[in-house]
């Protein structure tokens, strides 16, 4: 068993490198945890898209 973590501020970056990663997987996908966190810095608002793919090789 693996794992594989992704981790971007900008949620269509997370969901190209994750369409990547499966369609070159030749393995097995066990299960997919998705995180979404926020938090201030100074004026901005930063987001951070983070998922893990738990999976056989």
């Amino acid at each position: 068993m693996k794992v594989k973590l992704f981790d971007f501020e900008d949620e269509s970056d997370l969901e190209k490198s994750m369409n990547t990663f499966l369609n070159e997987l030749e393995g097995e996908v066990i299960d997919i945890k998705y995180q979404i966190a926020s938090f201030a810095q100074g004026e901005e608002q930063i987001y951070s898209y983070s998922a893990m793919i738990i999976y056989y090789e």
